[in-house]
């Protein structure tokens, strides 16, 4: 600064030395003994003219600094709000961190306090106990899974019948009970587990329950077809389910009782069984809710054998899974955290971008795979498939089609901002504006492909009152005239006129002419295109169906 105010003091005194100069040029004028060539305007000009440049100069220079310092300022201040983010994240990721450090301290000092004071166990005789489960202490444990001390009461209030079911052992009574009461599923997986308890061997239940799912006359059948198979198949996963809630609660001895080796075997010979029917399975084909996967990967969780089949053949059925509300926990069970980066790669690759992002934020990976960017690449496909879909280039069912796919991704896209609370880095207002004009769209062409329906012809001429003698003020009268009663087909009485039964008026009238006859074209008829009076309509075009 003290260089600009110092070249401006220079230039403002440009002015006195030029007036110095010009007296200095007269007396050498004066002085002079030959007469110079050179002019006093042409000098005058001459500096001028520097002055002016030099001015120029010094203002662009001048500019220059202040848009230099204008950058400046703005590129600290966007430092520092860098830097206040990042602090942000740093403060959140410490106190989540802190969290899961008191989690696991409290955790670890339960497990000692458990340990070091186990509860009292109830031991009783084989014969006072019918339905007993299993012991805790798995002493007396037999070859086949089933323990017959220890008796535990289970608590289930809504659903008694459960407990006769479990302790019958009885798999296609729990079936059916499950199916009659499956709009309360709910309710159901509150008290099944509990309800496991009074069988005499839980895990043996369980395996029997899984007897159908592939059936013997079609185990390579379409099972989207079949409504009793695919209910069937779910509940199959939820007592699996189940059963992995009652095996979590409970201790070494106890889980060793339940799931005996020869319990492990049996379910490891079912697994073998499926694994050759789930190499027909396609990725796109299932859309990340296949059932047969779902299932599989459910019984090597639930029964600990995972390690009797490959890794990498069961990494192949988590994309088929990955839509189902259970795919993060179903992947936390079978042990495979540490590769959740590369599955959520595959289905990044594969389009189902949306899948990528339940996982990322499941397992904590948002910062590898950040969500906002894969649900923009997500509907930029999206918006592409229908834009190449334009009337110019598709028939109007691939348009409808293709608009169908966009509408269904922009809902997919504003439902999963709102569950991961992503609404300020994603705002969902644009979206919810084009969800609606295609959803107008939609609707308008659906009105316009409906067929109009005839309207019926109101009859003519007089209508008879009847009168209504028994309340005047009734909810059905309350204008006090006579109820009227449609008639159709009205009664004309033009030839019973009294006048024309006389002789003279018999004697001059005409002879009545014939009645008069309708005929109807064969093909007309054979079509229906008349009305009830015999009035031809022109039938409307079929409607479009796409």
């Amino acid at each position: 600064m003290e260089d600009t105010r110092s070249v401006a003091s220079l230039m403002d005194s440009t002015s006195s030395k030029i007036q110095q100069l010009q007296k200095a040029f007269a007396e050498l004028e004066s002085q002079r003994a030959v007469t110079l060539n050179l002019k006093w305007k042409e000098i005058e000009e001459h500096f001028h003219g520097l002055e002016r440049s030099l001015k120029r100069r010094f203002h662009e220079l001048e500019d220059q600094e202040k848009e230099h310092e204008t950058k400046t300022r703005k590129a600290q201040e966007l430092l520092e709000k860098k830097k206040a983010a990042v602090e942000a994240k740093e403060k959140v990721s410490l106190e989540r961190l802190q969290k899961k450090r008191d989690a696991a301290v409290f955790a670890i000092n339960s497990a000692l306090v458990n340990y070091n004071n186990p509860p009292p166990i109830t031991i009783t005789s084989a014969e006072d106990s019918p339905n007993n489960a299993f012991v805790a202490d798995g002493t007396d444990e037999n070859p086949d899974g089933t323990v017959q001390e220890a008796e535990i009461s289970p608590e289930v209030k809504a659903y008694p019948q459960l407990l006769k079911l479990c302790g019958d052992m009885d798999s296609a009574g729990l079936h059916k009970f499950v199916s009659d009461n499956r709009k309360n599923l709910a309710s159901l997986k509150e008290e099944i587990p509990a309800a496991f308890k009074a069988a005499a061997n839980p895990a043996s239940l369980v395996l029997d329950s899984l007897e159908g799912f592939y059936p013997v006359e079609a185990p390579n059948g379409d099972g989207k077809k079949d409504g009793n198979l695919l209910g069937m198949r779910r509940t199959c996963i939820m007592l699996m389910e189940c059963l992995s809630v009652l095996l979590s609660g409970l201790d070494g001895n106890s889980l060793g009782a339940v799931l005996s080796e020869s319990v492990k075997q049996r379910a490891k010979s079912i697994a073998e069984g499926w694994s050759p029917l789930l190499g027909s399975l396609e990725m796109d084909a299932c859309n990340g809710n296949s059932l047969e996967a779902h299932a599989f990967l459910q019984l090597l969780a639930t029964f600990g054998i995972v390690s009797g089949f490959e890794e990498d053949g069961i990494l192949k059925l988590i994309p088929m899974v990955s839509r189902r509300r259970q795919a993060a926990a179903l992947c936390r069970s079978l042990g495979l955290s540490e590769k959740m980066p590369g599955v959520i790669e595959v289905l990044m690759n594969s389009g189902k971008q949306i899948d990528a992002v339940n996982l990322a934020f499941a397992f904590e990976l948002t910062e590898q795979f950040p969500p906002v960017e894969l649900l923009k690449s997500y509907l930029t496909e999206a918006k592409r498939s229908s834009s190449q879909g334009g009337p110019g280039n598709a028939s109007p069912a691939v348009q409808d089609e293709f608009n169908e796919r966009e509408l269904t991704g922009l809902k997919a896209v504003a439902k999963c901002v709102e569950e991961h609370n992503l609404e300020e880095q994603y705002p969902v207002e644009p979206l919810q504006k084009r969800i609606l004009q295609l959803e107008k769209a939609k609707a308008e062409k659906k009105r316009a492909t409906e067929p109009t329906k005839p309207q019926t012809k109101r009859p003519r001429g007089a209508q008879p009152r009847v009168p209504d003698n028994n309340n005047n003020n009734n909810n059905n009268n309350k204008t006090g005239y006579g109820r009227v009663i449609p008639e159709r087909y009205p009664q004309y009485v033009y030839d019973n006129r009294p006048f024309l039964n006389g002789p003279i008026m018999a004697a001059q009238a005409p002879p009545p002419p014939p009645p008069q006859t309708y005929t109807f074209s064969p093909a007309a008829a054979a079509h229906g295109n008349f009305y009830g009076n015999c009035y031809q309509y022109q039938a409307p075009p079929p409607p479009y169906f796409h």
